[in-house]
């Protein structure tokens, strides 16, 4: 009998290798590292809202400057918006003389009424005529004493000194100088016509001076559109001034230029849109006061003419412009200074 006890042999477990299951992905096939493209682009609009109401709340938080700021664009922009105005009406004055050119026949003073009444009815039977009046001798003469103010000389007269007149409105589509002089040397050919007058002159000078005006305005407009860029980029540099750490910090954290000056570049489209649509209000109100006055002015020399205001497209043209220049004068002044702007 063997005093030794044999010794037990360790049992070994037999180990099972798990099966895994194919599982269902719920990741789509368009979607890359780092999330889909659906995922940046709310991430991406999610960084302009916020860029845009908070830039909104900075210069609310700021009441005084930002008024301050404002109000002197939006003056800037009202003048140059209402010379522009201005402009537009002093053009339309400008093509409602010219339509309403006239050409003056001055009969022969031997010309009885019958015939100077034929010779009407020849005028308006030509296709560049519009409208012709005969304005006889008496007729003429009392225009002459109401108008004139020598009515106690006229009545000392012994006989009637007036041709009969024949007042010619050629067709709206004769605008053009050389047109109107034709048509006036074809009435001078006339056996019955002392004169035919047209006095193109006066609406040459008129011309002339509503170009100039239009060259001044311009450059008046330039001038103020630049100080506007100006004046918002001071106020952007002020306000990167005053947030310099932040930037700078930042910065050392990695964000990259275009992070920074989102909010920057809000804050000017901001003032240019507050101070765009404080213009268009200032320029309509100035309208408004002075509507009655011009057309009352009008009325007295028998005219028709109404001021004309901004128009829809002409106001979201105006906002949108000083919407520009404020985002202009803001990008302008981050270019430079974020390059400055390095941590210590």
């Amino acid at each position: 009998m063997n005093k030794h006890p044999q010794k037990k042999r360790p049992q070994t477990r037999e180990i099972k290798t798990p099966t895994y299951k194919p599982v269902k992905s719920d990741v789509r096939p368009n979607t890359v590292a780092g999330g889909g493209f659906i995922d940046k682009a709310n991430a991406y609009r999610d960084l302009h809202a916020h860029a845009l109401f908070s830039s909104l709340g900075r210069l609310v938080a700021e009441p005084f400057s930002s008024i301050m700021t404002i109000a002197v664009l939006a003056i800037a922009i009202s003048l140059a918006s209402g010379f522009y105005l201005v402009l537009v009406n002093a053009q339309q004055l400008t093509g409602n003389l010219e339509a309403s050119t006239q050409i003056s026949l001055f009969l022969k003073e031997e010309v009885s009424d019958n015939r100077a009444a034929k010779l009407l009815e020849t005028i308006k039977s030509n296709p560049k005529v519009q409208q012709a009046t005969l304005i006889n001798r008496e007729q003429g003469l009392e225009e002459f004493k109401t108008y004139s103010g020598f009515g106690s000389a006229v009545d000392s007269l012994k006989s009637n000194p007036l041709p009969i007149v024949i007042e010619v409105s050629p067709k709206n589509s004769l605008t053009n100088k050389d047109d109107l002089e034709a048509l006036q040397h074809e009435f001078q050919q006339n056996e019955g016509v002392e004169l035919a007058q047209l006095d193109m002159l006066w609406l040459e000078r008129l011309q002339s001076i509503i170009a100039l005006g239009g060259q001044a305005v311009s450059l008046l407009n330039l001038m103020l559109g630049l100080a506007v860029l100006l004046i918002t980029a001071n106020t952007i540099r002020l306000e990167l001034h005053s947030r310099r750490e932040e930037v700078i910090i930042a910065k050392l954290m990695g964000a990259t230029h275009a992070f920074i000056r989102r909010p920057f570049l809000y804050a000017g489209a901001w003032m240019g849109f507050i101070s765009g649509v404080a213009a268009w209000f200032i320029v309509t109100v100035l309208m408004l006061a002075l509507r009655s006055s011009v057309e009352h002015l009008s009325r007295l020399y028998g005219g028709d003419f109404h001021l004309l205001f901004f128009s829809f497209g002409q106001t979201l043209q105006l906002i949108a412009i000083a919407i520009g220049l404020g985002v202009l004068g803001a990008w302008g002044v981050l270019i430079y200074q974020l390059q400055r702007t390095k941590p210590e």
